[in-house]
């Protein structure tokens, strides 16, 4: 008989099982606003590294073609030939994929008078002045 109490009383009761659940629903519910904001962190970072290696690709594709590619061309004539560009000698970036912003939009490139800007439209898929500052740009030329 004594036996059997013993692995009765050997469980767990339901209200400490609720008190257990509790607790940790209440330490998901602080950490998880502060994961995420490290994970944008982490993309917006990413977002500046990128657009720098866009940058310096296109400082590369000036140098063997004399011109940074036209808007039309866009930022493919940086990883396919354009038809405008005689002495490409490319890809200046490995991978089509870099062209990519870490939430899956194109980087935007625009260019006026010699001077280029490269992008990303950011989190919001919005343009620049949408997104307030939140996503990098990089100027050359």
């Amino acid at each position: 008989m004594e036996r059997y109490r013993r692995r009765k009383d050997a469980g767990y009761t339901l209200l400490e099982l609720l008190v257990v659940m509790g607790i940790l629903a209440v330490l998901t519910a602080i950490a998880t606003p502060q994961l995420m904001g490290y994970f944008g962190k982490a993309k917006t970072q990413s977002v500046q590294l990128q657009i720098e290696n866009i940058g310096t690709a296109l400082e590369l594709y000036y140098m063997e073609n004399g011109a940074y590619p036209s808007a039309d061309a866009g930022l493919k004539a940086l990883v396919e030939a354009p038809s405008e560009a005689s002495r490409w000698n490319g890809p200046y970036l490995k991978k089509a994929k870099n062209l990519l912003d870490p939430w899956g939009r194109p980087y935007q490139y625009a260019i006026s008078d010699g001077q280029y800007e490269v992008y990303s439209l950011g989190p919001t898929g919005k343009a620049k002045s949408a997104n307030a500052g939140a996503a990098p740009a990089f100027r050359g030329g």
